[in-house]
């Protein structure tokens, strides 16, 4: 039986060498967002599928698809894939957290640049044939403070980009960071905001980072500081925002993330900042360059690949993280399975009747499921597979190390 595999959105080329090398993988490709109808649809027969961030993944397109195996979200973001639902089919999961990274600390540290010496303005009013040549509220870069919220990979990235040109760096994060370079953490978020001249966000999806920043903490940055949100559409209080640009007392801000944004390039896109010059407007193209592209069709499919061939789980979102070595034996069983007492039990149950010998074990729990990687002294046989999928618990079973994965 071939291995299907569909990848939506232009997922980049990249990704075909790693996937090609697969067993009987038949790669299909197309361009657009699929919706709900036209997407179950397709699933009818894929196991594996490789989405971008327009791709609506929901619980109910995931129950019609029998045969899904894993999920290749070829960008940073999942909040458009229901995590929980592919967990309970045993559908593994995959993103590429770092392929973007440089990507989007470049272009905060563009943003700043056009920001702080009032490009955006400027260029509106020479549109409609004003001339703003002056050097009021202009300035350089070096010397100022970037405010850091949030981090992680981009925002350490950031942080390095912007002493590297001259800035002194302050962060703030919920959990405690390493400071790289000369950064420093603020004691609070509001004490960022007081002192930075340049906030930049990179804060995840949570409930906890809705309207993170609002009416109160604009109120609290410096005045003629400039915001930056390439993280999550949520984030800001877009009114507010609007609110605190149109008086003067914010410069500028550059939101290239929207509460709402677009379906698709035909849709219109609708904002209140619109109507305001001071505005760096971009359409959620933060990671979106030709290199992160091509890193993220290459991280992600490699995943893909690992999981498909050695059963080896490597930054999966939503299944535990699970190590293996080479293969100790003809075939090795994957089993993902709710965690629970006696599940592992009852498979060596199954293998012993069988005759099975076991080479070396993989186990690893967390998030509610478990995932063992099982090297065989022998391949498995179709009814033994089902006997294996039909214990209490059993999310998925599936082997590797044969000609195809199976």
């Amino acid at each position: 039986m071939p291995l299907n595999i569909l990848l939506l959105e232009e997922v980049h080329p990249s990704a075909d060498a790693v996937l090609q090398a697969l067993p009987t993988a038949q790669i299909r490709r197309l361009r657009h967002a699929p919706d709900a109808t036209e997407l179950a649809r397709l699933l009818d027969d894929v196991d594996v599928l490789g989405v971008r961030s327009r791709t609506q993944l929901t619980a109910a397109v995931i129950e019609a698809a029998p045969r899904l195996r894993a999920v290749g979200a070829f960008c940073t973001g999942t909040n458009n894939i229901d995590l929980d639902a592919a967990a309970r089919r045993g559908i593994a999961v995959f993103n590429g957290p770092f392929s973007n990274t440089r990507s989007v600390a470049e272009l905060v540290i563009g943003h700043a640049i056009h920001l702080l010496r009032r490009v955006p303005e400027r260029q509106a009013a020479a549109r409609r044939g004003e001339w703003m040549k002056d050097a009021r509220r202009s300035n350089e870069i070096r010397g100022k403070t970037l405010g850091i919220v949030g981090y992680g990979k981009i925002g350490t990235q950031t942080g390095l980009l912007a002493e590297a040109i001259g800035m002194r760096v302050v962060f703030h994060d919920v959990e405690a960071r390493l400071p790289l370079g000369n950064a420093v953490a603020a004691t609070s978020l509001d004490s960022l905001l007081e002192e930075a001249d340049v906030v930049t966000l990179h804060v995840p999806q949570t409930p906890q980072t809705r309207h993170l920043i609002g009416g109160a903490q604009l109120a609290r940055m410096r005045e003629d500081a400039v915001l930056i949100n390439l993280a999550r559409g949520h984030a800001v209080d877009i009114d507010a925002l609007h609110g605190a640009l149109s008086s003067g007392r914010l410069r500028g801000a550059a939101i290239d993330v929207f509460p709402v944004e677009p379906a698709s390039a035909a849709h219109s896109f609708e904002s209140p900042l619109r109507a305001l010059d001071n505005v760096i407007l971009t359409p959620h193209v933060g990671g979106s360059t030709v290199e992160a592209q091509r890193n993220l069709g290459v991280e992600v499919s490699e995943k893909l690949r690992d999981y498909l061939v050695l059963g080896a789980v490597r930054g999966s979102v939503n299944l535990p993280e699970l190590g293996v070595g080479a293969l100790r034996g003809p075939a090795r069983l994957v089993h993902l399975h709710q965690d629970r007492p006696g599940v592992m039990s009852r498979i060596n149950g199954v293998l012993a009747a069988a005759g099975l010998n076991v080479a070396q074990l993989h186990l690893e729990t967390g998030r509610g499921i478990g995932v063992a990687a099982v090297d065989l002294s022998d391949r498995p046989t179709a009814r033994m597979l089902q006997e294996l999928t039909r214990i209490e618990g059993t999310l998925r079973s599936f082997v590797v190390g044969q000609e195809h994965p199976a």
